[in-house]
């Protein structure tokens, strides 16, 4: 299920406790509405100037998970992590040129209220005190959310505005999906040789990340 070789590992079971949050996190009115066509156009622009934000507040947040994972007995995740690396300077230029086709000046743009909450949360994880299997996990989770709430706007039924298929597609492939039950696989291999106390606090982080995203469609579709 997780494509790590493991069925019943514990992000199964956190998938099933906390499923109402995650519902509200990758089913939330901002993509249900994508799906149907309905849409604000505004909102989306919103969205993506805000994600652009976001995303280079990111770079830093995955070096940190890389570090991490480097100072581990086992780095064999490494190779995994830098290919979220490599991927964020391309994703950096999509959203450049998206801005430019829309009409959005990024450089007037300021990261609102939910944007900075989740900013100051990727900042807490460069110090040294936060663990490998915390840091992945919260990176898993992070990544997974999009890659559900953008998959939904593409399934068959979809009504998905053409001129946003190209952003659905951008994280709902088959491809990043692949990508998503890896990262997944090495958090439940984590997550079976953690502490007790280790477990709880990704199991923290996890939760926090759907609140967070929450938080981020909500500012999206109304600019609180």
């Amino acid at each position: 299920m997780d494509g790590g070789g493991v069925d019943t590992g514990t992000t199964v079971a956190w998938m099933e406790k906390h499923w109402q949050m995650y519902e509200r996190a990758t089913r939330h009115p901002f993509t249900i509405s994508t799906r149907e066509g309905t849409v604000d156009m505004s909102a989306f622009k919103r969205w993506l100037s805000q994600d652009y934000l976001f995303v280079r507040e990111f770079v830093a947040f995955i070096a940190s998970v890389l570090l991490k994972c480097c100072k581990q007995e086992d780095s064999s995740d490494m190779e995994l992590i830098l290919g979220g690396v490599a991927s964020i300077s391309d994703e950096i230029s999509w959203f450049k040129n998206e801005a430019t086709r829309w009409g959005v000046d990024l450089a007037s743009v300021s990261p609102l209220k939910a944007n900075l909450e989740y900013h100051r949360f990727l900042q807490s994880f460069t110090e040294p005190e936060v663990s490998y299997v915390v840091a992945v996990t919260t990176f898993w989770i992070i990544e997974t959310v999009y890659q559900d709430s953008f998959g939904f706007c593409i399934q068959d039924g979809n009504k998905t505005p053409p001129e946003l298929l190209g952003t659905c597609q951008r994280w709902g492939s088959i491809g990043f999906r692949q990508y998503c039950q890896s990262l997944r696989g090495i958090v439940d291999r984590c997550l079976a040789n953690a502490a007790a106390d280790a477990v709880k606090s990704a199991e923290e982080a996890f939760i926090r990340v759907l609140e967070l995203e929450i938080g981020f469609w909500e500012m999206s579709s109304s600019q609180s």
